[in-house]
């Protein structure tokens, strides 16, 4: 991918693009956004979430016009339960307020512990100003803090950048990114440093909330190796041990990460494209009416997946709507792909009862040996008669009337 580092976040895709071309994107995302709604900027895990599902247009659509979509949601009808307590965040900032005090002696010692190596003096470790104004303002001061750091590293001095702002080129716009802090050793090796509130208990954590974080700090780690310099495949997670506000660190692989953020990120289909998809005078502005609003949502297609209930705020949109077209996707990736393409559940069914489908496609075959294998077990099974299947192709459950689960079912 192409890297601008002078380009505001929002700015369009391709050096070589005409004048025209590239004040007329942003002029679209803003009509896109609402009149007068500022842009929502990206995060990390708004990446990480947006590379696990590439195929997903709405959602990349909607995160590179800056819409948010909380609001978004809300106004739809299907709010999700994301956010943090304001308790939660105030003991996130004091927690992180204090491994950032003297020169983030206490994080670079965490560091080298669980590193390897000697733990330097405060005095011994950088710690650069990078306030400037605007992000764009601040990734160029980043920059220059990172050659800083790199004439530090070759004086045997250890450099700590708290809140840098990086850059990374997400389906063809520059996005700003702000991870908690990153090191550089006197090796000239960036480390990428998260830290989380939650707690690590008995020398492990929440499996789910560390892969997140690993995923976060693979977007990090991504957007600092396109800066320059050499970045270690290791990330270091602080969290508080066990119950108490005291440090303790992981080191996080981040190989497999970083290679599936950047495989999945370079299969986005750039904004551009989406946008130009979408008719005139469609609005995703959360002040206007719910039904013209689903209308302007239903206008980009989405990739429903169950894990999107995790990361999206539309996915308790999306999800009504692939239930009420009785889409595989509710089902979870698994079936989707062993369905290959049966794309509804009503298809798969009528499939499994030999109703309809091409008895050479594998999805079909299988289908129908599965239905024949139960309806054996059950009529072998006492007082389990499959009489009632007799004229449904043997699908336990399907009589003639219909199947015995509606179109519109709770699936995913």
């Amino acid at each position: 991918m192409t890297h601008h580092p002078h380009r505001s976040p929002r700015s369009d895709a391709g050096a070589e693009a005409p004048d025209g071309r590239r004040t007329a994107l942003p002029r679209r995302l803003a009509a896109l956004r609402g009149a007068g709604r500022p842009a929502r900027p990206l995060d990390a895990r708004a990446i990480s979430a947006l590379a696990a599902n590439p195929g997903c247009r709405r959602r990349a659509l909607l995160d590179g016009a800056g819409v948010d979509k909380a609001a978004l949601a809300q106004a739809l009808g299907a709010p999700a339960p994301f956010g943090q307590s304001q308790f939660a965040f105030a003991r996130g900032h004091a927690f992180e307020s204090r491994l950032t005090a003297d020169n983030g002696a206490a994080l670079v010692a965490l560091l080298r512990e669980r590193m390897g190596g000697d733990v330097p003096e405060p005095e011994d470790v950088a710690v650069p100003d990078l306030s400037a104004d605007g992000p764009a303002g601040r990734a160029e001061r980043t920059r220059l803090a990172l050659a800083e750091a790199d004439r530090a590293a070759a004086e045997g001095r250890w450099t700590l950048l708290a809140h840098p702002m990086l850059e990374l080129d997400v389906g063809g716009s520059p996005v700003h990114l702000e991870p908690d802090a990153v090191t550089v050793a006197p090796d000239g090796r960036r480390t990428v440093v998260e830290i989380k509130s939650f707690p690590i208990l008995d020398g492990s954590a929440d499996p789910a909330k560390v892969g997140a974080a690993a995923r976060q700090a693979a977007v990090y780690a991504l957007a600092l190796a396109r800066m320059g310099g050499a970045v270690d495949e290791r990330a270091l997670l602080v969290c508080p041990k066990d119950f108490s506000n005291q440090p303790t660190a992981a080191a996080m692989d981040l190989r497999r990460q970083v290679a599936a953020v950047r495989r999945q990120l370079d299969r986005l289909t750039r904004v551009e494209e989406i946008a130009g998809a979408v008719p005139d005078g469609v609005s995703f502005d959360p002040d206007l009416p719910a039904g013209e609003l689903a209308a302007a949502v239903a206008t980009v297609p989405a990739a429903y997946d169950p894990q999107c209930l995790a990361g999206c705020e539309l996915a308790f949109h999306c999800r009504g709507q692939a239930r009420s077209a009785g889409e595989v996707t509710t089902l979870g990736r698994g079936a989707r792909g062993e369905l290959g393409g049966l794309a509804t559940v009503r298809s798969a069914l009528d499939a499994a009862r030999g109703l309809a489908g091409d008895p050479a496609d594998p999805a079909v075959t299988a289908l129908r040996r599965a239905a024949r294998l139960r309806a054996e077990a059950l009529a072998e099974a006492p007082g389990h008669g499959c009489e009632a299947d007799a004229g449904a192709g043997g699908v336990p459950g399907a009589r003639a009337a219909g199947p015995a689960v509606p179109e519109g079912a709770a699936w995913g």
